[in-house]
């Protein structure tokens, strides 16, 4: 098919977390997010990326993150190239500043999937194009737009909805989640441990959004926490580059397993279960509730390219 034109207010713009996009701005990519998704399941081809470049730079291995980039945007017709830490100098013999300086002279954008909030940061700051942040340890943008279209594919509507982080409360998934569901009226709640709670600087971040949207945020490491919520979230107990926690972090977040018990305790029959993936069954979900019904967890994955899909429609 001929190159369709896709008119976008946010081109040019970077997406580093969801802090300074409005609830209507993330609304419309959400909404294209479900027209690419249409377009993909009835066959249809274009190429709106024709003659454009991506560098997808990953410190972090993935599987969701790296297909979903990599497939969408050669689809369109652009050219994604992959870059590993063993491939270029980043934050290494050069720093990350001139890295930016020299891949914005030779791509449309950037994707990084990395450790550092700041390195993905200061490729937005000096590399002059879109930057992506497919992964942080502060934030992962990319996941949770996928985490709300699947909400809305499944309740036909957002605003209103209750989501339970279950496990590490601290880690980016939990703090992404927190951070767009106050945007959007979603009522949040983390379920884990004192000594993984939310640290107070999201909680401040997210509390004026909650206010602004009528959105809840409770955190306990009580079990009625979960009573009513419609969806129950996880996601690994010990996150890259913790592995050697793992024998502690396991055996304080065993009682926060989201388990059959643990979805009876909501209440709601109808109560979804959801995971970033890749999941370690038996430690942070039992098998018993990842194969259920209830678990919409490959809908899930498949949404993380038709909203990447979208982000990159709107951005570059």
């Amino acid at each position: 098919m001929k190159a369709e034109k896709f008119k976008s207010p946010f081109k040019g713009r970077s997406l580093l977390n969801w802090i300074d996009w409005k609830p209507e701005e993330i609304s419309q990519i959400l909404d294209w997010a479900f027209q690419v998704k249409k377009e993909s399941h009835a066959g249809e081809v274009h190429q709106r990326f024709l003659g454009k470049t991506i560098a997808l730079i990953f410190e972090k291995r993935s599987t969701r993150t790296r297909s979903s980039f990599e497939t969408s945007f050669g689809e369109e017709g652009g050219h994604p190239v992959f870059m590993s830490t063993d491939d270029i100098q980043l934050g290494g013999k050069e720093s990350v500043q001139d890295t930016a300086r020299v891949l914005g002279r030779m791509f449309s954008a950037i994707e990084f999937r990395g450790f550092k909030q700041s390195h993905v940061e200061d490729l937005a700051k000096y590399s002059g194009i879109p930057v992506i942040n497919g992964l942080t340890d502060d934030f992962h943008p990319t996941q949770v737009l996928a985490d709300i279209m699947t909400l809305k594919e499944n309740f036909g509507h957002l605003k209103g909805l209750s989501l339970c982080f279950c496990g590490d409360g601290r880690n980016n998934m939990a703090r992404s989640l927190m951070l767009i569901c106050s945007k959007f009226g979603i009522n949040f709640s983390v379920f884990s441990p004192k000594e993984l709670s939310p640290d107070n600087e999201i909680l401040e971040i997210c509390a004026p959004f909650a206010k602004e949207s009528g959105a809840t945020i409770t955190v306990s490491d009580k079990i009625s926490v979960v009573k009513n919520v419609d969806c129950l979230y996880t996601d690994v107990w010990v996150s890259m580059g913790e592995e050697s926690l793992k024998e502690e972090r396991v055996k304080l977040l065993q009682p926060y397993q989201v388990n059959k018990a643990l979805m009876e305790a909501t209440g709601k029959p109808e109560t979804i279960f959801l995971h970033c993936l890749p999941a370690v069954k038996e430690q942070e979900v039992t098998e018993e509730v990842f194969e259920s019904s209830a678990s919409k967890v490959w809908d899930q994955a498949e949404n993380r390219k038709h909203t990447i899909k979208a982000i990159m429609l709107a951005l570059i």
